[in-house]
This record gives C-alpha cells, structure tokens and sequence, in this order.
C-alpha cells in the first residue's frame, strides 16, 4: 500500500431535509432506525452510494473513469460481435463465456440467457478487454479454460474511480475483488421523528358533474423531516492502491464525493416532494489516527436536551463540534487536522474542503 500521510479522510455532514420520502421501505414508507431509543429517520448507504454514483458532479468530473454495475455484460458483447456480422450461435457462445467471467450465468433457456444471475462492477479497462477478448475468441483464437481467461479480463487495479471507492465482489474470482477504500454509514437524524401520512386524492378530469363527486384514485404516501448526520471514511492509502497510483484520478475522485455528498442526496418522490437540499455543515477531518464517527452526538436527540429546541439544525452543530472537542481532548495523540464550512454561519466554502481532503496527494 503507497506510504502517504494524513492516510484517512473523515466527513461529517448535517443536512436539512423538509417532508419528504427520500428512501422507501419494502411498505414505501421512509426507512427509519432506531438511536439511543429513539425513532430517527434513516437513509441507506446503498441510495446514497448510488446517487452519487449517478451524480452530474462524478459525471464532470470523472469523465471516462466510471464504471458500470450491471448483469448485462454479455448482452454487450453479443450484440458488440452480431454487428460486426458474426454468426450468432458463436456469438451468443462467446458471449455466455465472457459474462461467466463476471458471474454465475443465467440457464440458457432463460429469456436472457447472457445475463449473469449477480449485478457486478465493471471497469471501462475491463470492458475494452471483454469485447477484445470475444473478437478474439470469435475469430477461432484458443478455447482456454474459462478460468484460465480470467485474468485476460479483470484487473487488479482500478480504471473506475467509483469501484475504486465503493468496492465490489466478485464470488467466482475473488482474487479481483476490491476492498471499498470509503466507508458510508447510513444517514440518520439527530433528534426524534414521527414519519406522518400525506393522504391524497386525485380527480378525473373527464368525470362528469352528473356522475358521483368522489375522486379518481385516492392513495397515501409517508414523509418525514429532519437533519440528517452523515459519516464518511476515506482511506487514502487504499484509494490510491486501488487505482493504481494514479494521484490525479485520486484527488478528481475526492473533489467529486465530497461536492456530490454534499449537494446530491436520494430522489425516492422528489417530484412529489421537491426534496433537493445541500448541506448546511460540513467538517472535514485529516490524519493517521483510528477512524472514529461522531454518531455519539446524537444518541441522545437533540431535540430533549438543547436550550433551543425549535432550532434543530443550529443545536446539531453545536453537539458535534462538542462532541469532536471532547474526542480531541480525550485522544490528544490522535486528534487529526480539520477544516469546516458553515452555512447558518457563513464560515468556510466547499472548495476549502475540497483542497483540504486532497491535500497531499
């Protein structure tokens, strides 16, 4: 692993949302938790991994170093060799063999037999020598052992920021997995919420006054609101390892997680509820020392203990700047570097934490 200082970066973002449903259960109401006792609402790391993933901000700023999470790899390549005008028994062969490399294939009589059964990671690297390989295998190159043509495939490092990461699994070949270098905790809030039901009609606009006044549809739809505490971790070391050595897609990688945690969030009902909000407070925290997040603050919810309880996001400030004080105070050895920027307060920017989070590399 490269030697670098200030190995972890930790992240620590309040984010105020108004009624909304941002991330649904398997019932569609919003995912809660559990905190010290207390009913929170919660936003999985899975949906917010995944809006960022999607974000503008990785899309600028990491042009041609994502990667894709599908089961559709040898879709691709079938239909990469049938338009090249290959036969189509071959190339539908061809293609099962290179979508195995990647998971257990679905059975051939299935409706999408190049399917893999798994969704999985796949570098854009990965995916030129997937299609290079099929011509090759096409055109009557060996029939190595599909073990064996592996390794002509996948990569031990990375050409995908986002799986650099976020990781992945790959069961068959786990030579090729990747230990995610950031850490996402689930975002929960700071004080107590009750999730409410918004109870909604809708009216058929061909009904006529003649018929029955009653509505068209009538349904009813979860919310909550609330400031979410969210943690990451970021491993710069293992970053680093992961693509490569490659500083430059590192430090496009940081620039693009730290805008994309901070301005882009689930969009589970966002039409319904305009819910799009960017962080109010962020701090920013750089060392060698343990990783610790700062979801103690808020075991207790803000809103029982605070003098000023109307002024939720104000008093959840005020707890987690206490609440890294103390840890400073009580691991004066470990106490990393920081660097924060507040909306309420008009202290800091964005950009200065970006330049702080990728400072050294």
């Amino acid at each position: 692993m490269p030697a670098i200082a200030d190995r972890f970066i930790q992240l620590h973002l309040l984010t105020f949302y108004p009624p909304a449903n941002l991330n649904r259960d398997d019932t569609g109401r919003p995912k809660t938790a559990v905190m010290g006792g207390y009913p929170r609402l919660r936003v999985s790391s899975q949906a917010l991994k995944r809006s960022w993933r999607e974000s503008d901000a990785f899309a600028q700023a990491l042009d041609g170093y994502l990667g894709k999470r599908t089961a559709r790899i040898g879709a691709l390549v079938e239909k990469h060799l049938l338009e090249k005008g290959r036969d189509a028994a071959k190339a539908r062969s061809v293609a099962r063999d290179i979508a195995s490399i990647f998971g257990k294939l679905k059975k051939e009589d299935d409706p999408n037999p190049t399917f893999t059964e798994q969704l999985a990671f796949i570098s854009p690297g990965e995916q030129e020598k997937a299609l290079a390989l099929a011509d090759a295998r096409a055109d009557g190159a060996d029939e190595t052992d599909l073990a064996k043509i592996a390794p002509m495939v996948l990569t031990e490092r990375d050409t995908a920021a986002d799986v650099a990461m976020f990781g992945r699994m790959l069961a068959s070949h786990p030579d090729f997995n990747r230990e995610a270098a950031v850490s996402v905790a689930h975002a929960v809030t700071t004080h107590r919420v009750v999730v409410e039901d918004d109870y909604y009609t809708a009216v058929d606009d061909l009904k006529k006054s003649a018929e029955d006044a009653g509505a068209g549809f009538i349904g009813e739809a979860g919310f909550g609101s609330g400031v979410f505490y969210l943690y990451l971790c970021i491993d710069r070391a293992l970053l680093l390892e992961n693509l490569g050595g490659d500083a430059g897609v590192a430090r496009k990688a940081l620039e693009a997680l730290v805008t994309a945690a901070a301005t882009v969030g689930p969009r589970g009902k966002a039409k319904s509820f305009g819910s799009y909000a960017r962080t109010s407070y962020m701090l920013a925290e750089r060392g060698d020392g343990a990783p610790r997040t700062l979801a103690g603050a808020f075991v207790e919810p803000v809103d029982r203990i605070d003098p000023q309880p109307n002024d939720l996001l104000a008093a959840s400030i005020r707890k987690l700047a206490e609440t890294k004080d103390a840890f400073d105070r009580a691991y004066p050895d470990d106490a990393p570097a920081s660097a924060a920027f507040s909306v309420p307060d008009g202290s800091g920017s964005i950009r200065e934490i970006s330049d702080f989070v990728t400072d050294g590399l």
